[in-house]
């Protein structure tokens, strides 16, 4: 049995605009990474987070701590899990900070556990430290987290998460201005119904959006990236929203809108060329406006969680 395990769980834009809770992308930056030890005294310890200073090393607000719990809970294992963090995706970032250590941690456990657990399981181990951070036990990040790619949670109850195929040259950018959104706040602002008009024309983007991704069809998938939904009530939450969504288009994006729910700010691309042109615009309209952030171009990450060297 493997006694300590270090493994890296990457960023996730969720939603994609029309796919509120239900479709996520894994991107290659940034990331957590989380190193486990087994241990025998039968405790969860949280032994260090380095690169943010703000999570709680509390088990009990710490979401490796609720994952752990919950995977000790359904085994019924008399181990313990000393666990040190470190944090490439700060808290509030909108691309899955949260759904990263969670996946991070799950994935890890399983190893030290001899790989007993489906990756569908790990992914509800994860969405209880979803629970904890935002309220509601999500997987639209966790998922794609855990498996790689872009996924599609058709179901919660039971949990069935599909694998969408991934265009070959589909490319991400995503803009991170240094400022904190929760995602138990955001949700907070958004209507508890809809009219069914409105869901209709969701619900039409969404399938769209899985059928341009199968088809590699990269005009339908910028067509279907819109959303009636969220993007109305919480892009006045994000600093500079339509300036980044108009410097998106002007550098060639397939569409762009609020990753999670913000602040972050993503481009679906068509090639590295012009996912890089896009990432200057965007990257333009933050110096202008005095905004510190973070700026990421990437393909779809594949892989998902994995085992460091």
């Amino acid at each position: 049995m493997n006694r300590r395990v270090r493994v890296k769980a990457p960023a996730t834009v969720s939603n994609l605009n029309c796919g509120f809770d239900v479709i996520g992308m894994a991107i290659n930056e940034p990331y957590d990474i989380v190193d486990i030890e087994l241990t025998d005294n039968g405790l969860i310890e949280i032994a260090g987070i380095r690169g943010c200073q703000s999570i709680s090393r509390d088990i009990d607000k710490n979401v490796a701590g609720a994952v752990l719990k919950a995977i000790i809970s359904a085994t019924g294992v008399k181990c313990g899990f000393r666990v040190i963090i470190e944090k490439g995706i700060l808290p509030g970032s909108g691309i899955g900070s949260s759904a990263a250590s969670s996946a991070a941690t799950a994935f890890a456990a399983n190893i030290l556990l001899d790989n007993r657990f489906t990756l569908a399981e790990l992914v509800a181990f994860a969405m209880e430290g979803e629970r904890l951070a935002s309220g509601s036990a999500h997987a639209d990040n966790v998922a794609p987290a855990i498996y790689g790619g872009i996924t599609l949670v058709r179901s919660y109850e039971p949990l069935d998460i599909i694998r969408l195929n991934i265009p070959p040259d589909l490319w991400s950018v995503v803009i991170h201005p240094r400022a904190e959104i929760k995602t138990s706040e955001a949700r907070k602002i958004l209507d508890k119904e809809i009219p069914l008009s409105t869901a209709v024309r969701q619900w039409g983007n969404v399938g769209g959006l899985v059928a341009g991704f199968f088809s590699s069809d990269y005009d339908l998938i910028g067509r279907s990236l819109v959303d009636y939904v969220a993007e109305p009530k919480r892009s006045a939450l994000i600093p500079g929203f339509d300036m980044l969504r108009k410097a998106a288009n002007e550098g060639g994006a397939l569409g762009s809108g609020i990753s999670g729910s913000g602040p972050s700010v993503f481009a679906l691309c068509r090639g590295e060329d012009t996912a890089g042109e896009v990432l200057v615009k965007m990257s333009e309209v933050m110096n202008s406006s005095g905004i510190r952030f973070s700026g990421y171009s990437s393909p779809v990450n594949h892989e998902g969680t994995v085992r460091c060297n």
